[in-house]
C-alpha cells in the first residue's frame, strides 16, 4: 500500500510550523501578490524561511503561483521564478499556461504541479500537462471516484495525482468565479476572493399582479443560501482514496487559523495512519466526531461518490462553531505555571482540550487557577485585549511549544 502525502495549507510561517507539528508531510503556501490568497500573511522572506525550515526537518513545501496573470504581472513572476530556482522548494503550483512557460524557462530546477484552477477533469488533460512538463496534476474537485480511478489506472506511471480531501468548495467550477469581482471589485482569479458565495442571501420573487412588489422566498429563519456550499469532508472515503493510489490528499484553508489547521491535520493524520496500519478495522466515525469540533458548516462528500449529488448546499447560515473555539497556544511549558497565548476569553472553570499531535483524542481538563503573565497575581479570567496576550496556568500533561488548546463553550 503506497503512502499518501498529507498536504496542509499554510498562510504564514507560523501556520506552516503548526501544520508540520501536527503531522503534515508538506505544506502549500505563497506570497500574497502571486498566489490565490492575497490576504495570506507571507512575504518573500517568510516564504524562504518556511522552505528552509521544512527541509531542515525532512518536510516539503509547494509554492503557489496560481493566479491568472495579466501582462503587467509577468515581470514580478519572472523575478519570483528566479528566486524559487535558487531556494528550491519541492514544487511550484501554477494554472496559467503563460506562467508555466515562465517557470520552465526561469525555474528549471523546480518541479511543476498544475493547479486545480486549470480544471483538470480527464485523462487527456493529464496527458497534455504531462507532455508539457508537469510532475503532478491537481484534479478538479468536481470529479467522482470512478473518473479518478480511471485516470489512476491509465495515466503515465511517473505523473503524480493530487486531490482535495477537506475544506471549502467554490460555487464556480473549480474556483473560476466572477461573483466576488462583480459584487466587491475583488477578483477571485487574482487571489482576492471575498467568498460572496458564502454570504447569506434573501431571495425574492416579483409578484405577478403587483408590479414592483417583492415576495420573500424563505427556506428557514436564516434566509436562503442559494450559493453556499457545505464543506468537503472525505474522511469516510480515505480507504478508497488510498487504495486507488492517489499521491497527495490536500486540505483547503490557507486563511484559516492555527487552531483549524492543527485540528484538521491531526484528524486526517490519524485517519491515514490508522488505515495504513489496520485497513480492515477502519472506522471513520471516530475521526468525524473529532473534526465536528472545528467545523463551521455542514459537511458533504460533494461529487466523489455521486456526480448527481444535490446534497451539497448549506442552508444553516452558520459561520462559526457553536460548541468549541480556539482557546490558546502553548508558548512555554512549566510544571506549575505554563505560559499560554490566549485567543479567546478564558476563566476559572472553563473546560479545555489539549490537541496532542498524532493522538486522536484530546486531553480534557478544567482550568483551576490562572495567573497574570506579568505580575503572576491570581486572576479569575482574562480576555485577549492585544495580539499575543499571555496568561499562566497549570497544564495536566507535559506540552511542547505551539500545542493548541481548544475551549468548550
Amino acid at each position: 500500500m503506497k503512502k499518501i502525502e498529507l498536504l496542509a495549507p499554510a498562510g504564514s510561517y507560523e501556520k506552516a510550523k503548526i501544520a508540520f507539528k501536527y503531522g503534515a508531510d508538506a505544506v502549500y503556501c505563497g506570497t500574497s501578490s502571486l498566489s490565490l490568497r492575497t490576504r495570506a500573511d507571507m512575504d518573500n522572506d517568510d516564504l524562504i524561511k518556511t522552505i528552509k525550515y521544512a527541509h531542515s526537518i525532512g518536510k516539503r513545501v509547494h509554492v503557489t503561483l496560481n493566479i491568472f496573470a495579466w501582462d503587467d504581472k509577468y515581470e514580478e513572476i519572472i523575478e519570483m521564478a528566479k528566486i524559487l530556482n535558487e531556494v528550491k522548494p519541492d514544487a511550484i503550483i501554477a494554472a496559467d499556461g503563460g506562467v508555466i512557460e515562465v517557470l520552465k524557462e526561469y525555474a528549471p530546477n523546480v518541479p511543476i504541479h498544475v493547479s486545480t484552477q486549470a480544471n483538470i477533469v480527464s485523462l487527456r488533460d493529464c496527458n497534455f500537462w504531462y507532455k508539457n512538463g508537469a510532475k503532478r496534476v491537481i484534479m478538479a474537485r468536481e470529479m467522482n471516484k470512478e473518473q479518478l480511478r480511471y485516470i489512476m489506472e491509465n495515466k503515465p506511471k511517473d505523473l503524480e495525482v493530487e486531490m482535495f480531501g477537506h475544506g471549502s468548495i467554490c460555487f464556480a467550477f473549480s474556483g473560476r468565479c466572477f461573483l466576488s469581482d462583480f459584487l466587491c471589485g475583488r477578483s477571485a482569479n487574482l487571489g482576492d476572493c471575498s467568498q460572496s458565495c458564502r454570504w447569506s442571501y434573501n431571495l425574492y420573487a416579483e409578484e405577478k399582479n403587483n408590479p414592483g412588489g417583492l415576495m420573500p422566498i424563505e427556506i428557514n429563519e436564516h434566509g436562503t443560501s442559494i450559493f453556499s456550499s457545505k464543506d468537503l469532508c472525505l474522511l469516510k472515503e480515505i480507504p478508497e482514496i488510498i487504495d486507488m493510489g492517489i499521491d497527495s490528499l490536500k486540505i483547503e484553508g490557507r486563511l484559516k487559523t492555527e487552531y483549524y489547521i492543527a485540528s484538521v491535520i491531526n484528524v486526517y493524520r490519524n485517519a491515514i495512519d490508522d488505515y495504513m496500519k489496520n485497513p480492515d478495522n477502519y472506522d471513520y466515525t471516530k475521526y468525524l466526531k473529532e473534526i465536528e469540533k472545528v467545523k463551521t458548516r455542514e459537511f458533504t462528500t460533494f461529487y466523489f461518490n455521486d456526480r448527481n449529488n444535490r446534497n451539497v448546499q448549506d442552508y444553516s447560515g452558520r459561520q462559526y462553531n457553536e460548541n468549541y473555539e480556539f482557546g490558546g497556544k502553548v508558548v512555554e511549558y512549566d510544571e506549575e505555571k505554563s505560559t499560554i497565548e490566549i485567543k479567546n476569553k478564558l476563566q476559572i472553570g472553563d473546560e479545555l482540550e489539549i490537541i496532542v499531535p498524532f493522538k486522536l483524542e484530546p486531553i480534557v481538563f478544567k482550568i483551576e487557577k490562572l495567573w497574570n503573565y506579568d505580575t503572576e497575581e491570581e486572576i479569575e479570567s482574562i480576555s485577549p485585549g492585544v495580539k499575543g496576550q499571555k496568561v499562566k496556568m497549570k497544564l495536566p500533561i507535559k506540552c511542547e511549544k505551539d500545542w493548541i488548546l481548544r475551549r468548550k463553550k
